[in-house]
């Protein structure tokens, strides 16, 4: 749906004020990106968006996202009143915090990727799940799982802080804080620096 002149620069300045990370020439190409997308993706959302599958192919081609999990995941952080499509609002305010959102930021926005059922923490089968999709090559002597179990048990050890067996939001952002590449422990769910 194409929008008017003045309600396409009331949409930019809404966003360049809410996506603080962007200027507004940035917010300007945004939309024109993702009025792009909706085109591309004929979709039944009208105009309003794009869904899962153009989100997913724009992150791999963007960034070279490939694990499904974590797209799927990256999908539903983005799509915050979860009606399976991604708005204007969604696409550039997501973005800010993907691209350049600040170290708490993006804590938060990784550890709801690895919090996968979504209850605030990050158990010991989330991190085996993520570990097992994140690994490439396991040794040929050793059960793959084994292996996989070694490395949660490891990154309890050095980020469960309050030795519950499993990562709060506080256990998560305090070992982060320590150690920066600690980030993303459970597989890439940032783009590379370029």
């Amino acid at each position: 749906a194409a929008m008017s002149r003045k309600g396409r620069k009331l949409l930019v300045d809404s966003l360049t004020r809410s996506a603080k990370h962007f200027n507004q020439s940035e917010v300007e190409c945004l939309v024109n990106l993702f009025d792009t997308l909706v085109a591309r993706a004929k979709s039944h959302f009208a105009g309003a968006g794009f869904d899962r599958t153009v989100f997913r192919d724009t992150l791999h081609s963007a960034f070279g996202m490939t694990d499904d999990v974590v797209l799927d995941r990256v999908f539903s952080i983005f799509d915050r009143d979860n009606n399976g499509c991604i708005s204007v609002v969604e696409w550039v305010e997501g973005l800010a915090v993907l691209l350049r959102g600040t170290l708490e930021e993006k804590i938060k926005y990784c550890f709801a990727i690895y919090d996968l059922n979504g209850d605030g923490y990050i158990s010991r089968e989330e991190m085996f799940q993520m570990l097992k999709n994140s690994l490439l090559i396991q040794p040929a002597d050793e059960e793959p799982d084994e292996g996989i179990k070694d490395l949660v048990e490891i990154a309890l050890k050095k980020m469960d802080y309050d030795h519950d067996g499993k990562l709060s939001f506080a256990d998560f952002e305090e070992a982060v804080r320590d150690e920066k590449l600690l980030l993303e422990a459970f597989g890439p769910c940032l783009p590379d620096i370029k």
